[in-house]
């Protein structure tokens, strides 16, 4: 019979306790990291934990297949990201699937109905002129200008302010003091007011109506100024409704994002509204230093409305000569113009980096996007109703693995020593590797990755399985334990790595090719296949290679599983020599 070849394959034969060592070490770095970040548990998904899942289906007006792509779905993600947080929701999820669906899961405690109202409706996009805006407290004072400055005509601009006409500008930044800003918006609310209110009063009929209606706009505009003086848009709370709730017609107050500080905004009724632009898309200016821009095309209304806004602003000195291009009650970004801007198209330019301006031109070309969603399907299940699941779960894989360790027990024996701790050597680093990927890529242990475990075990099974009957092939062709199982495993081996291969390629299709929670399912399919070649590798071979020196199962115990008389096993393989050579007496 040959030895076990040597080299290198020896080497690892003769140690298998390096390799035991190994996975015992990853085991240990990866429990210590899950109790590190905190999450110690897998994260529960909404059919375990409660909540409404509720799945989106975009669908393109007619001609206008091409809106659908991957920029403005992750834009219409953004937007739903925002409102989901402007309901006060913790850890809800927004994401895309496939090429045509969102999936958008909010945990339990929420109202689902309004949820639903808010992910579903098209974006609110309006540009509104700004009457006065300052830093939030406790912010440094700067422009709340995005990227530095910016134009609307084609020619950039050296000033710190967005621009909205084609000539430049050297006014300076438009910073102000709390004072000043509160000045600036009491005289601009009392002016609006005053334009609300009917200019007619030489007939004594008609004064009484005229001040009363003066009375009220003063009323309401002292009312808005004391929220403007009151808003803090350092506060994530503030920054998602502020303003959200009010119309197109209403002046109103709102936050935006500059450079990192956040700013607030008095702003006046919307003069132009989001579904007035036609399209805006970033490019990048080759011909002067402007660098990347943002270019805007309006509809034929559109066109009269801003030409109007930008002329009136125009008047106006800093900060009252801007518009705030207002998404979902947030302003985005707020260019200022000099002139009015005619033509029905114009530039937002400045120190913008591509990131940026694509960014904005989705933001624009949102609301006049053909991009409606579809519910699909809504799906709310109580806290009650997601345990009584994550119980009947843990109950058929605790079924199962006792059906796999009652059958180790009664086919295999002794066997089961190696098969039992590794089904939990995978079972351990399955759970930690679990939790760690819930905070990690915001994978959610939903039924069907249970269901997805549970198959895994007998996968796992399966492995092992074909490793014991290929050492027992070994043995019923007479051969000792130790050379059975060094003989069996490359035979072994190629079995099992061609079976997982079948078994994760399976996975990894359905992962691809399903919507949904089936995915939940294939990616816990294909992760345990992956860990059953580690286990197997690392654990299940060392450790049986350990074991076949002991005189248990090397003398071929009745209860080892290996019982060569148990098996039908032939005589025992013998060496035999060439008989010498005969010596020549003559010789002799």
């Amino acid at each position: 019979m040959a030895a076990p070849k040597r080299g290198r394959s020896a080497s690892a034969q003769s140690k298998p306790g390096r390799s035991l060592a190994l996975i015992l070490i990853a085991i240990v770095a990866l429990t210590g990291g899950m109790f590190a970040s905190g999450h110690n548990t897998p994260r529960l998904g909404i059919d375990l934990a409660g909540g409404t899942s509720i799945t989106l289906r975009a669908v393109p007006e007619k001609g206008q297949e091409s809106a659908i792509n991957k920029t403005n779905m992750d834009t219409a993600v953004d937007i739903m990201n925002r409102r989901v947080n402007g309901l006060g929701v913790s850890e809800a999820e927004v994401q895309t699937q496939g090429s045509r669906n969102i999936i958008v899961n909010i945990p339990k405690g929420t109202n689902s109905e309004e949820a639903r109202q808010q992910v579903g409706t098209t974006a609110k996009l309006y540009f509104r002129p700004v009457l006065a805006t300052e830093a939030s407290a406790g912010a440094a004072t700067a422009s709340p200008s995005p990227s530095a400055s910016s134009s609307a005509s084609g020619s950039s601009s050296s000033s710190a302010k967005p621009k909205a006409t084609g000539s430049s500008s050297s006014s300076a930044t438009p910073t102000a003091t709390a004072t000043s800003q509160g000045r600036a918006a009491s005289d601009a609310l009392k002016a609006d007011a005053t334009s609300s209110a009917s200019p007619s009063a030489t007939a004594s009929s008609s004064a009484t109506p005229s001040a009363n209606s003066s009375s009220a706009a003063s009323a309401a505009a002292t009312k808005l100024e004391a929220q403007y003086t009151a808003l803090d848009c350092s506060k994530k709370t503030v920054q998602n409704t502020a303003g959200k709730e009010a119309t197109a017609k209403e002046a109103t107050v709102a936050c935006g994002k500059v450079s990192g500080v956040w700013y607030k905004y008095l702003l006046g009724p919307a003069a132009v509204d989001g579904t007035d632009v036609k399209k805006a898309q970033a490019v990048y200016n080759t011909t002067t230093a402007a660098g990347w821009q943002v270019t805007m095309d309006f509809t034929g209304k559109g066109s009269d409305k801003f030409a109007s806004i930008t002329g009136e602003l125009a008047k106006n000195t800093t900060p009252q000569n801007e518009f705030g291009i207002v998404l979902d009650g947030q302003v985005v970004s707020s260019p200022y113009v000099s002139s009015s801007i005619t033509g029905g198209n114009a530039e937002i330019s400045g120190s913008f980096t591509q990131t940026e301006a694509q960014s904005l031109a989705n933001m624009l070309s949102y609301g006049a996007l053909p991009l409606t969603f579809k519910e699909d399907s809504v799906t709310t299940v109580t806290a009650a109703l997601g345990g009584e699941q994550l119980h009947a779960g843990l109950i058929a894989g605790a079924i199962g693995l006792a059906l796999v360790v009652i059958y180790l027990l009664i086919f295999y024996r002794g066997l089961s020593v190696i098969a039992i701790p590794s089904l939990l050597v995978s079972a351990i680093l399955t759970y930690v590797i679990m939790a760690l990927l819930g905070p990690g890529i915001g994978f959610a242990l939903n039924l069907p990755a249970v269901c997805g475990a549970i198959v895994a075990i007998g996968i796992t099974a399966d492995s092992f399985i074909v490793f014991f009957e290929r050492i027992r092939d070994e043995i019923r062709e007479g051969r000792s334990l130790r050379p059975a199982v060094e003989r069996a495993w490359p035979r072994a081996r190629r079995t099992i790595l061609v079976s997982d291969f079948v078994s994760f390629l399976a996975a990894a299709v359905l992962f691809i090719v399903t919507v949904g929670k089936v995915q939940g399912f294939a990616f816990t399919l294909g992760l345990t296949t992956v860990l059953d070649v580690v286990v197997v590798f690392l654990f299940t071979k060392p450790l049986m290679t350990i074991l076949a020196r002991r005189k248990f199962f090397a003398n071929g115990h009745k209860y080892s599983g290996l019982d060569p008389k148990a098996l039908g096993a032939k005589p025992p393989l013998r060496r035999t020599r060439r008989p010498s050579a005969p010596v020549d007496p003559k010789e002799a």
